[in-house]
């Protein structure tokens, strides 16, 4: 398929059609390819489970995927669904154009504090007003899970999608990405 050109944002897939090189899914499959620009959010029931060995983070039926062009899906978690004290503010904050400001999380362990295990948007903007009372986990520092299935990360040290079998790329954060 054809680029879909959006030259206003710079950038030229917006999830209307599917670049020639980006893998096909098969039966039961998604293509990030397919995903909008600007994001979606979805409501997703299937039980999220985030963990650091025995130690439960969160459990949850009630998250919502976010679904952007080029990137696997971010599950974010209800902010009651979380352990309660096992989350501390982090220092530092990023930006998203369409979301705002996000703010991180550490985790706190027997052991010590892992720093940046987590982000979210408690002042989202009005068209993600979904996630302001929601976090989402980097499964490249703790192990999360969808439906009992052990989650990938996504390539790259920033992003936090979360691979599972259903999804297929390429994804940005591969090598070779960085005009994505």
């Amino acid at each position: 398929m054809a680029q879909d050109p959006d030259p206003a944002m710079g950038w030229t897939n917006t999830g209307h059609l599917r670049p020639s090189w980006a893998l096909t899914p098969g039966a039961g499959q998604e293509s990030v390819w397919d995903y909008p620009r600007p994001p979606a959010i979805v409501s997703d029931p299937r039980e999220v489970v985030v963990s650091l060995g025995v130690m439960e983070i969160a459990r949850s039926r009630r998250t919502v995927r976010v679904l952007e062009t080029a990137s696997p899906p971010t599950f974010y978690v209800p902010w009651v669904d979380v352990t309660p004290g096992v989350l501390v503010p982090a220092d530092g904050a990023s930006w998203c154009e369409w979301k705002g400001e996000a703010r991180y999380w550490s985790l706190v362990t027997e052991e010590g504090r892992i720093d940046e295990v987590a982000w979210a948007y408690p002042q989202a903007r009005a068209a993600f007003a979904g996630l302001r009372d929601c976090v989402a986990f980097y499964p490249s520092r703790v192990e999360c899970f969808v439906a009992s299935e052990r989650v990938r990360p996504q390539p790259g040290g920033f992003y936090g999608g979360w691979i599972t079998r259903e999804i297929v790329g390429p994804f940005k954060g591969e090598p070779g990405t960085g005009g994505w």
